[in-house]
């Protein structure tokens, strides 16, 4: 994808947030002793693996709750150093919502140590045969409220201006990290995209409002990051205006669906999505783009006085080949197609 530059500037406008969950495994490394004294290759050759101490059912819930809050944070902010970069006009809403996951943490956590000597003798009761070696390598509920943790650090990044050593200064590696945003956003909306074509688009003649959610979630974060590069804007009024397009009842069909999954094969391409942009930031409209995605076969004529609208005729190749990404079939030749040209841009 094209190299996207953003200026350092960019931090005034963000935070930095580290995200530390640490989860206890239930597992303990496995020794000569459980293999009741076995001769065993050396340890350059192999190794012994691990047993589970306790039920692992019991452990998911901490995994699920981890889960969603990354996937919390990949929707507001974009990947930066160790954490997120997220807007800092956000920061309320992102640590309440962070508030409320590590609240549900403590409360299953709690509820876990509570019951934890009765899951391990139940855990050992149902391995009866191996219960030995799983007693002999339990340990106390402390021991494990230790390695159960939900944290976060949210702070300024600033770069440096000023220190003794010259070298520190030009050397710090912060300018690296900001101007990677940008490429990394625009990554992280494509892969989105590509998630959200499996989900939701893919072979589809019919979608609910449902399945305008994933766009909506997209656009959020695209707008909280419009700061991170210039190209960023435009692609959020791309895909803000085809939102808008959509019925407000009934099912979502024929060319209002076509304009979204033109839209969603798009955004899957980080190369085609910067030209459109680029399009876009030269004067030529969100609808300029939009209309392009559907263009049929028919002429475009251009109109002297307005800049959104292109003289030309859509190659039927290219047509054809977007019904076969789209996996669409091909209609009434007066009706229109998805087809993404390429607009000079690629």
């Amino acid at each position: 994808m094209t190299h996207v530059l953003s200026d350092i500037r960019i931090l005034d406008n963000l935070l930095a947030l580290n995200l530390n969950v640490s989860l206890w495994s239930a597992r303990r490394k496995m020794s000569q002793e459980d293999l009741g004294g076995a001769e065993l290759p050396p340890d350059d050759l192999a190794s012994l693996g691990s047993k589970r101490i306790a039920d692992p059912e019991n452990l998911k819930v901490f995994g699920t709750l981890k889960a969603r809050a990354f996937n919390y944070l990949d929707r507001h902010g974009v990947r930066f150093m160790s954490g997120w970069a997220i807007p800092e006009e956000k920061a309320g809403e992102i640590v309440q919502e962070l508030l409320s996951i590590r609240n549900e943490f403590q409360k299953e956590k709690e509820a876990f140590l509570a019951s934890y000597d009765q899951n391990v003798q139940a855990w050992i009761e149902k391995h009866h045969q191996w219960g030995e070696i799983i007693r002999n390598s339990t340990v106390g509920p402390d021991y494990v409220r230790g390695r159960m943790d939900f944290r976060w650090q949210l702070y300024k990044v600033a770069p440096l201006e000023q220190h003794a050593d010259n070298t520190a200064v030009l050397e710090a590696g912060l300018a690296e990290e900001v101007q990677g945003l940008g490429g990394t956003l625009f990554g992280e909306v494509s892969k989105s995209a590509e998630d959200i074509w499996r989900r939701v688009y893919h072979g589809k003649t019919e979608v609910t409002h449902k399945a305008l959610s994933p766009l909506r979630t997209l656009h959020a974060k695209l707008t909280g990051l419009s700061f991170v590069e210039p190209h960023v804007a435009p692609v959020a009024e791309i895909v803000q205006a085809a939102l808008l397009r959509m019925p407000k009842k009934g099912n979502i069909t024929g060319s209002d669906l076509l304009l979204l999954q033109g839209l969603v094969c798009l955004l899957k391409d980080g190369t085609a999505l910067l030209g459109h942009a680029q399009k876009v930031i030269e004067g030529y409209g969100p609808a300029f783009v939009l209309d392009a995605l559907l263009a049929g076969p028919d002429v475009i004529h251009e109109s002297n006085a307005s800049a959104e609208q292109i003289d030309g005729i859509v190659d039927m190749d290219m047509v054809d080949d977007i019904h076969m990404l789209l996996n669409i079939p091909v209609i009434d030749s007066m009706a229109q197609h998805p087809a993404i040209p390429s607009l000079g841009l690629w």
